[in-house]
């Protein structure tokens, strides 16, 4: 059976105002259950270890997805969330593929977590898939400051800063992922209409830009371990 890592962040905190942020939890759920589904054993882990912290607005009723609602059934899910792994104790041989759901909390910790840097490193080198949807490709940026080609010349997508507009965060993040990725070299593209799924899929990485791109992502990144 192969195993799929999956990295939540630990940060819940945004830049000038009281609002959280931390997991986009259909984001976690949509892939997570496409994983377990095709028979995947999944394993969660995050910076800090323990239960990462949940963005209040994906609980919201208009952002509810049916991977949550079954979620909120699933003792067994629930319970691997509120103990996700400490990062530093993952060791990336015992796994065949990576993923990063999204939520702005991985541009607080993720984007800088040299440990994290390093897992992916590791899994690029072994030439093994990575995943990461919205937010989660933050995860990928200081990775690619060490090994450039992680990035360079790579087609992606992420949240882009257009949406950051529409959803009225862009003053409260720490800076723009669009804009970063670009800078390392990446050939970023989005959809056409903002918050409609597009997913990229280059070489053994494959990005999503949004939580409508969730499920999605999660296909392509099976797709890779299949082939």
């Amino acid at each position: 059976m192969k195993k799929i890592l999956m990295v939540l962040t630990s940060h819940s905190e945004l830049v000038d105002t009281d609002s959280k942020t931390g997991v986009w939890l259909g984001e976690f759920t949509d892939p997570y259950y496409e994983f377990i589904d095709k028979g995947y054993e999944v394993t969660l882990a995050s910076p800090k270890g323990g239960t990462p912290p949940v963005d209040p607005r994906s609980e919201l009723t208009e952002n509810i997805t049916s991977s949550n609602r079954r979620y909120k059934k699933d003792e067994k899910a629930q319970k691997a969330f509120e103990f996700t792994i400490k990062l530093e104790d993952i060791n990336p041989d015992d796994f065949d593929a990576v993923f990063y759901p999204g939520g702005h909390g991985p541009m607080g910790d993720l984007a800088t977590d040299e440990i994290n840097a390093n897992l992916i490193i590791d899994f690029y080198r072994h030439q093994k898939p990575i995943g990461a949807i919205c937010h989660g490709p933050a995860a990928l940026l200081t990775a690619a400051i060490e090994e450039p080609e992680l990035l360079i010349d790579k087609e992606v997508t992420a949240f882009s800063n257009t949406e950051e507009k529409m959803v009225g965060l862009r003053d409260n993040i720490p800076f723009s992922l669009e804009d970063r990725l670009k800078t390392l070299g990446a050939k970023y593209s989005s959809a056409t209409l903002p918050f409609t799924p597009k997913v990229k899929v280059s070489g053994k990485l494959v990005t999503g830009q949004n939580p409508a791109s969730a499920e999605k992502a999660a296909k392509e990144l099976i797709k890779l371990l299949e082939n």
